[in-house]
């Protein structure tokens, strides 16, 4: 019965109305931005399914990537799932354009976000880019805020705190939807 309740209330977009509902007065002052790779079970894959549940291949097994948008304290308030060959930067602009408003101040993420496409779409929106350039970049960290950028541990805090729990920690779901109402929740 319960699991019944659970799948209905996926199906008519109930957890998504909660988690708005919730997120609704986040801090948006800071938003960090990054992504998890979720390992995916064995019994996870072959959905009978045409959608795309977003498990991925890769050398070291299946499975999913876990996007996720953090305020400024600490709470999530935008999660995104994705095939676990998934580049963090290929979700960055949906993850921005989601969740940046006119009182975003800063956007703060780690290397693999360094794009002068997620900067332009950072400064379309009146917010500062907090993006570490990588080392082969030709252009330097001079301008940084270093202050903000050591408060990035809240969105690997984010993450530490959903992967407590086994069933988010590995996937065990074989639809998109179910593991991704269950990060919600």
């Amino acid at each position: 019965r319960i699991y019944h309740q659970y799948r209905y209330w996926r199906k008519t977009g109930k957890w998504q109305k909660l988690m708005k509902i919730v997120t609704a007065n986040y801090d948006s002052e800071w938003l960090f931005i990054d992504g998890s790779v979720v390992k995916a079970h064995q019994h996870s894959s072959g959905a009978a399914s045409h959608l795309d549940e977003a498990i991925g291949k890769s050398v070291a097994g299946n499975s999913s990537k876990l996007h996720l948008v953090v305020d400024a304290c600490g709470n999530p308030i935008h999660i995104e799932l994705t095939g676990g060959q998934v580049h963090d930067a290929k979700m960055a602009k949906t993850l921005i354009d989601s969740t940046i408003n006119n009182q975003t101040k800063a956007v703060i993420a780690d290397r693999g976000y360094d794009s002068s496409d997620i900067r332009e779409c950072i400064f379309k929106h009146c917010a500062e880019s907090v993006i570490p350039v990588k080392s082969n970049s030709k252009s330097c960290n001079d301008t940084l805020d270093w202050y903000l950028y050591r408060c990035r541990h809240l969105v690997e805090n984010a993450f530490a705190r959903l992967k407590h729990f086994r069933g988010i920690a590995t996937r065990y779901d074989k639809l998109k939807d179910s593991y991704a109402a269950a990060v919600m929740l």
